[in-house]
């Protein structure tokens, strides 16, 4: 019994200190994911999705979806609709998360929020990665400059208005340089669909 009480409150130390709980985060403890039951029905911490938990009556955090993506599929990246939104880029609030993976990964499981799986390969899907602290996780998202060329590249997904919209936005605001923005137009191979739009607006 003692050792049960002693590994239950390991595991109020392990919500407390990640902010947002995987199951899978009780594995290199050896603490039995059933103690997680036991905790929800105490109100210590809630459940919000597949295998997500989160401490009871946490203050309302900005982004939270991105981070309890971010929980539940560790090697993607926020992209495109969703990382213009995290960097306040354009008018754009999408009602799922939009993250990139690697073309041959594992489909993830239905999770909590919504998801749209982008997929990505080579230097498009490695580069331009920024990591930003949320609610206590670590949550990589493509930097401004990528996220547009990003868009040019899916374009016929997120729509050219959205697209122009965003290139306009960060020029005007110096979020991100011309130099910038041709790196990464070059690594997703979009250059010579963007240049008659950037020679336009530069």
């Amino acid at each position: 019994m003692k050792n049960k009480s002693t590994k239950i409150d390991q595991l109020r130390v392990l919500a407390r200190r990640s902010g947002i709980l995987h199951a899978r985060d009780l594995t290199p403890l050896n603490l039995p994911r059933r103690y997680l039951g036991i905790l929800c029905a105490e109100g210590f911490i809630v459940r919000t999705g597949r295998g997500l938990y989160m401490l009871s009556g946490a203050p309302e955090t900005a982004h939270l979806g991105l981070a309890q993506v971010a929980k539940a599929i560790p090697k993607g990246v926020i992209c495109l609709l969703s990382a213009l939104r995290f960097h306040e880029i354009g008018t754009q609030a999408p009602h799922e998360v939009w993250v990139a993976l690697d073309r041959r990964a594992a489909r993830p499981r239905a999770i909590f929020p919504k998801t749209r799986i982008m997929r990505f390969s080579g230097k498009a899907l490695t580069e331009g990665i920024k990591e930003y602290v949320i609610a206590g996780v670590g949550v990589r998202i493509y930097c401004p400059a990528k996220t547009v060329a990003d868009c040019f590249k899916y374009r016929n997904k997120v729509g050219l208005d959205v697209v122009l919209e965003a290139l306009r936005e960060v020029t005007r605001k110096q979020i991100c340089s011309a130099d910038e923005l041709w790196k990464y137009a070059k690594v997703c191979r979009v250059a010579e669909v963007m240049r008659p739009y950037m020679e336009a607006i530069l």
